[in-house]
């Protein structure tokens, strides 16, 4: 039996975690050896008792093909870390997964990507950003890596798939087992053209630490983080932090000084990460990069080049009056209803729909039912 699998079979294995497969790595013995191995043998080589027991009863080759089968009944890959194919900035991280399984395009794992996390309860404007960032990045050959959380990563996948882009998932589960639910279909949608990921067996649900243990993948696999919005005790800042510890970059969004929201990547940005206000400058950073991926086949980017110096702003300059910048900056927060306008800027009513009306004109905000107006 190959190598590979009897390290899929110990990662499956129940009550052996990955310190111990270290020790069994990294001992005397060969990988093929440890099929013959006898109780005694697995306490010799560093395995409590519990554990020995366990791999005497039933750890054998037919043990191994028995998962190995239900994984592949399931469509899903293991990619081990032995193999060939396993991504080469992950395993340049401290912490590299032994296992990996993946459902989709595995191709994605060797393309130039970076990650885009943030806040799972977005403002108007950290969505706007998000989906501005995402699709600009992955139009220029990026496949953008985050976590299907709520939030942020949920805007920066569907903001790839409606721009054809690639993107992959990474899971703080197993890759059956989707979390939060409600994002299921947006799941099914990436599998299509993109990668779900996970280092979690098959049937491993969502717990406490998992999810913060997942974020050193997204980070590990990248070139480089994007927070786009995340308030001071944001997870998004774990991810970050595992960028920094990976020795990849750390890029910020900054936005407005009124908002929580904005606080944990404006942080960041006195901390040194680089401050992000359009797709180029972060593209900067990586021109070469992407000019080796644009020679692959299945890579659709458009020339890094020409999205760099095409995308000169998130969005596009629209003159406006300070009475109109009021009412943006109030709207990029949440959407307000037309009392909560008029209390919050003192104006008559006249006065304040001629600018809604000046601003709906321009397309910055839109008019939603119940009178309430949103950044759009």
């Amino acid at each position: 039996m190959e190598e590979r699998w009897i390290l899929f079979g110990l990662y499956e294995m129940e009550g052996i975690g990955k310190k111990s497969i270290a020790k069994l790595i990294t001992g005397q013995h060969s990988l093929q050896e440890l099929l013959y191995f006898e109780e005694g043998d697995w306490i010799e080589a560093g395995l409590k008792k519990d554990q020995a027991t366990r791999l005497a009863r039933e750890f054998d080759t037919g043990w191994i093909e028995s998962r190995r089968e239900q994984v592949y009944h399931r469509g899903i890959e293991v990619i081990t870390y032995l193999d060939s194919n396993y991504p080469i900035l992950m395993k340049e991280t401290a912490q590299p997964p032994w296992v990996m399984y993946a459902r989709g395009d595995t191709r994605l794992l060797h393309q130039p990507s970076i990650a885009m996390v943030g806040t799972r309860m977005p403002t108007v404007y950290g969505r706007k950003v998000g989906e501005k960032l995402a699709e600009q990045l992955s139009d220029a050959g990026l496949t953008i890596v985050s976590g299907l959380a709520r939030g942020i990563d949920r805007v920066c996948h569907e903001a790839v798939l409606r721009a054809n882009g690639k993107t992959i998932a990474v899971f703080g589960t197993g890759v059956d087992m989707v979390y939060p639910p409600e994002n299921t279909s947006l799941a099914e949608q990436i599998a299509e053209t993109g990668l779900l990921l996970s280092e979690y067996p098959l049937g491993t649900r969502a717990r406490q630490g998992l999810f913060p243990e997942r974020n050193r993948i997204i980070a590990g696999l990248t070139l480089g983080t994007l927070v786009v919005e995340a308030d001071i005790r944001s997870g998004s800042l774990i991810t970050a932090d595992a960028a920094l510890e990976a020795g990849r970059d750390v890029f910020a969004v900054p936005g407005p000084i009124t908002s929580p929201k904005s606080r944990g990547a404006h942080n960041l940005i006195r901390q040194g990460a680089k401050l992000v206000t359009c797709a180029a400058d972060l593209l900067e950073e990586y021109h070469s990069d992407l000019q080796n991926a644009e020679q692959l086949p299945y890579n659709r980017g458009r020339s890094a080049e020409n999205a760099s110096s095409e995308e000169q702003g998130l969005f596009p300059a629209v003159e406006l009056s300070t009475d109109e910048q009021r009412i943006i900056v109030l709207l990029e927060q949440e959407e307000q209803s037309l009392d909560q306008l008029i209390e919050q800027l003192g104006w008559d009513f006249g006065h304040l729909h001629s600018v809604l009306l000046s601003l709906i004109i321009k397309k910055q905000i839109s008019q939603l039912p119940g009178t309430k107006y949103a950044r759009v």
